[in-house]
């Protein structure tokens, strides 16, 4: 059986199920380093290794081993060194609860790495919330997983992208597009989920913001997963937009502007895909149509530091392909974790908690070379953003504009407030 996916498996009580307040109290989060402080750090990852969107899995697992294979050549933890768990949900909320909880009770992991899509990373959140355990979330995008104060708990970090951000960043960008060619007919096609819906809810906010005359004309939401799109791809063609704006993600992208093209849709229709400039989708679409507006998932030329580059060729030379936004984001989660850890001699989740809130580590994906973990809500901060147009050819993506932070967050600051999360 591959090392990353071994099964660690012992004898351990099944969690009890007790309130917030009496898990923290009693057992801390939990008392998962008894027994345990000479032994290997363990790690449960759960994750979709499997169906349509595997890759989401096989490159964050990729990643978060390239970080744990150097932290335990350099010595680990004073010797201990970290062990994997990773576990295949299947792309199921279901399924990702029960694996989580398998991880938790049966593999003795001290740590959840959650590297789910939305749809599971909320399901792991519950398990988490009822055990105790640390809990970095490093793929669910989701802006309410961190914005909505009744979701917070104090062992559950987000270190990846959110909604939020990405939505203002691109309404920004959006603006400029429509007042320099007019484009005042709008349609929506995104998946149907809570990231899809609440991304679009906010990119739309966004867009009407920056440009008051906008008006979105229609819309269609595709079931995750979907083979066929000819009923969406008819519906925007009819509703005759002149631009439309899409989260679809992964293999589902790639089919969808596919099929898109046989209509000439991007012909016809101004395009802006935020999640098209990552590598699993840029160079799995046969024919990559030229000027489609997006924004930066994961591309080695940006940010544009030496030590991004370096890392997507690092990768590349490891794993035969180069990385996609889930890696990078991954990777930073168990940057985090490594941080923290050497900065309290540590594997106690509570500790680690502590050192985490507020953290600044040295990242190639920050937008000047560091990333910070927002304390008040625990969800990192200062990650690149930009938006360029596709090309066919290296660099994929073009004339890309760097996202102004400083306007991120004073327009954050009005949503919250807006949503009544502050």
């Amino acid at each position: 059986m591959p090392r990353s996916q071994r099964f660690f498996v012992g004898r351990r009580d099944v969690l009890k199920s007790v309130g917030a307040a009496g898990a923290l109290a009693v057992a801390g989060f939990p008392a998962i380093a008894r027994g345990q402080s000479s032994g290997p750090i363990r790690i449960g990852m759960p994750t979709i290794l499997s169906g349509r969107v595997a890759q989401l899995g096989i490159s964050s697992r990729n990643a978060v081993l390239m970080e744990v294979d150097a932290f335990n050549a350099a010595g680990g933890l004073d010797g201990r060194k970290i062990e994997m768990v990773i576990r295949d949900s299947k792309g199921q909320p279901a399924e990702a609860a029960r694996v989580t909880r398998e991880l938790i009770n049966t593999d003795q992991c001290e740590i959840i790495l959650d590297a789910e899509a939305s749809s599971g990373g909320f399901a792991v959140h519950e398990v988490i919330r009822e055990s105790g355990h640390l809990c970095l979330h490093t793929n669910s995008e989701t802006s309410a997983l961190t914005a909505d104060p009744k979701l917070h708990v104090p062992n559950a970090f987000r270190v990846a992208r959110q909604g939020i951000h990405d939505s203002i960043a691109g309404g920004l960008y959006a603006a400029e597009i429509v007042k320099a060619k007019g484009l005042k007919r709008w349609m929506t096609a995104s998946p149907d989920y809570a990231y899809g819906r609440d991304t679009t809810a906010e990119f739309v906010e966004y867009l009407k913001y920056f440009t008051p005359g906008v008006e979105v004309v229609g819309d269609t939401w595709p079931k995750l997963f979907q083979a066929d799109y000819t009923e969406n791809i008819t519906k925007i063609l009819q509703g005759r937009p002149q631009a439309f704006y899409s989260c679809l993600w992964g293999g589902d992208l790639v089919t969808f502007i596919e099929q898109g093209a046989l209509y000439g849709l991007f012909d016809q229709v101004t395009t802006f895909a935020v999640n098209m400039a990552d590598y699993t989708t840029l160079q799995q679409i046969k024919q990559l149509p030229k000027g489609i507006h997006s924004g930066n998932r994961y591309l080695k030329s940006f940010p544009a530091l030496p030590s991004n580059a370096m890392w997507g060729e690092a990768y590349r030379t490891k794993h035969g392909a180069y990385p996609t936004n889930w890696a990078w984001q991954s990777a930073t989660g168990m940057q985090f974790l490594i941080a923290a850890m050497r900065k309290t001699g540590s594997a106690d989740g509570k500790k680690l908690a502590a050192a985490l809130r507020g953290m600044t580590i040295e990242s190639p994906f920050g937008a000047q070379g560091k990333i910070t973990m927002r304390p008040e809500d625990q969800t990192i901060v200062d990650y690149a953003i930009g938006w360029g147009t596709t090309a066919p050819k290296e660099p994929y993506v073009e004339q890309m504009h760097v996202a102004d932070w400083k306007r991120i967050y004073e327009l954050e600051v009005a949503w919250k407030k807006s949503k009544g999360y502050a």
